[in-house]
């Protein structure tokens, strides 16, 4: 069985499956972009919205992330950035 995730946590689990907003971009035309993530790479992630996909570039956003249950985690892109094999092992100290 695997842990929860929740937004204390969030940073040391996969994030491809979960749904995303991007509600702060330094590129107004990415705010406000939904979808799913279904792909993560050291710069960016991927989102797919209906049949397309979009990348953003973690560094210049915020996200809402949904987890699986029901709560929503704002996240600034840049706590994301790397490899995300090596974000999982990295220990984060987050403050609410």
């Amino acid at each position: 069985m695997s842990a929860k995730i929740t937004p204390y946590n969030i940073l040391r689990h996969e994030l491809i499956g979960l749904g995303a907003e991007v509600v702060e971009s330094s590129d107004s035309a990415q705010v406000g972009i939904k979808g799913v993530i279904v792909d993560e790479t050291q710069k960016t992630i991927t989102l797919k919205i209906k049949e397309r996909k979009r990348k953003v570039v973690k560094e210049n956003v915020t996200l809402s992330i949904h987890t699986e249950s029901g709560l929503r985690a704002l996240i600034n892109g840049s706590l994301l950035l790397g490899r995300p094999e090596e974000r999982i092992k990295k220990k984060t100290r987050i403050s609410f």
